[in-house]
């Protein structure tokens, strides 16, 4: 199993509780969001090198 990096993330509160809502409407911990939302941003952008890297089963658009 793949390792992940971990560090700490300092959040606004009023954001970080904007993305918790928004990781319950999605069926997600808001850690999970946060990295969707992180994924999804990199790989518009072209950075992201692994095009075969995990998918969200949730989003059928992808």
């Amino acid at each position: 199993m793949a390792t992940k990096k971990q560090f700490p993330l300092r959040l606004d509160p009023k954001l970080y509780a904007a993305l918790e809502r928004w990781a319950a409407d999605e069926f997600r911990s808001a850690n999970a969001h946060i990295e969707f939302l992180l994924r999804d941003a990199v790989r518009r952008a072209g950075r992201l090198k692994d095009p075969d890297g995990p998918k969200d089963a949730g989003n059928p658009s992808e």
